[in-house]
């Protein structure tokens, strides 16, 4: 089997080879030790899971589009039976994600994790460490002594933070999450790269079908596409991640097969569910996706409840048209299923622009996959 150091390499070349210099044993002329090659030697390690089976890379895998590396709807843990609830996002790109907030105009946007919770990457970063049905080690203690098992890490982290670092269970995590969040914010991990990018910039070419799923995704008229994908004003934007980071209740409807398996019950409370949120107009409402790279990091929606890009795109026909054929599931056959949370459904939002057309549906499709990086490019499907 291919280790994740290859598929690493084959992605970032150069890059690993620069972080185990970084992690050496001593030399007479030592290279110098960098946050973000610290974060990613501890992106890549099992050993911060209690089991040891476990690291970041294994629900985030670079060679995926940092998802989950076998397509499932929901990760699991490092006990081998875990499975969570929610789909694992995607991190490429994060580090575009501003911290979680409210805006002036009451709206929340930002965060991490699907509903805000971590109001930072360096929060995110510690969360699955701790938690138990993910990588489970049992408390900041555990954290420090695995780190101070390991004499690579030791030097590593003095040299980054200072003696005794490892020594104290708070500054030891402290530690460990800049570091992986300092990965995290590589330009790497969000090199605008795809076709899309290298059409806006003269180097490539749209098809007739893409550059028609273009017009449509940032026509309003046609498409509420744009009006939550799209931070930019401007549809030239060279740096645009497609979402506008918010919180909205598109009706997704529950993972039954997910819940089969985890045994959860109850409604997924969304942002509700942000210990800083507490009103119930809140419930349901999950953040904005960003659609870079999402033609190769499904299943979609925060639960993976759909299994194609194509299913994700035609579901929002079902709130532009009653016919019967756009009220069905294709990958069921039956009528979609009713959303987990009504009280608070876009209905504004989602109602308007107009049904697509089958043919119309390819062409969105087809503009969402020239937004895969240049490195996934041989990921997609024709």
């Amino acid at each position: 089997m291919e280790s994740w150091q290859m598929r690493l390499m084959a992605i970032f070349p150069g890059l690993l080879a620069a972080v185990a210099v970084a992690l050496a044993e001593p030399a007479s002329d030592p290279a110098p030790v960098t946050l973000s090659g610290l974060g990613e030697a501890l992106f890549f390690d099992p050993d911060l899971s209690q089991n040891r089976t476990q690291s970041c890379a294994s629900c985030h895998d670079p060679a995926r589009g940092f998802s989950d590396p076998g397509g499932a709807a929901v990760s699991r843990g490092d006990d081998g039976v875990s499975l969570g609830d929610r789909n694992a996002p995607a991190l490429g790109y994060v580090a575009l994600v501003p911290p979680f907030q409210r805006t002036w105009a009451g709206r929340y946007v930002g965060g991490l994790f699907h509903d805000g919770r971590a109001a930072t990457l360096e929060v995110q970063a510690g969360g699955p460490v701790l938690n138990p049905i993910e990588m489970g080690l049992p408390d900041k203690s555990a954290v420090r002594e695995r780190l101070a098992e390991n004499a690579a890490y030791t030097r590593a982290f003095e040299a980054l933070f200072g003696l005794g670092v490892l020594s104290d269970d708070d500054a030891a995590f402290a530690a460990m999450t800049r570091a992986l969040a300092a990965f995290e914010r590589m330009p790497d991990l969000a090199p605008f790269d795809s076709r899309y990018d290298r059409f806006l910039r003269g180097e490539a070419e749209l098809t007739r079908q893409e550059a028609r799923g273009r017009d449509l995704f940032f026509d309003p008229e046609a498409t509420n596409c744009s009006l939550c994908h799209q931070l930019s004003a401007s549809a030239q934007d060279r740096r645009e991640p497609f979402t506008s980071f918010e919180y909205h209740n598109i009706g997704v409807p529950v993972n039954t097969a997910a819940r089969a398996g985890n045994g959860m019950v109850g409604r997924d409370p969304g942002l509700l569910g942000n210990p800083a949120v507490d009103h119930p107009a809140e419930a349901g409402r999950f953040r904005v996706p960003g659609l870079r790279n999402v033609a190769v990091t499904g299943p979609y929606m925060h639960n993976g409840v759909f299994a194609d890009l194509r299913t994700a795109v035609r579901f929002y026909n079902k709130y532009q048209s009653s016919r019967k054929k756009w009220q069905t599931n294709p990958e069921t056959g039956r009528t979609w299923r009713m959303p987990e949370t009504f009280q608070t459904l876009a209905v504004g939002e989602l109602t308007r622009g107009q049904a697509l057309t089958e043919r119309e549906i390819d062409a969105v499709v087809a503009f969402l996959k020239t937004l895969t990086d240049a490195r996934y490019e041989g990921l997609l499907e024709n």
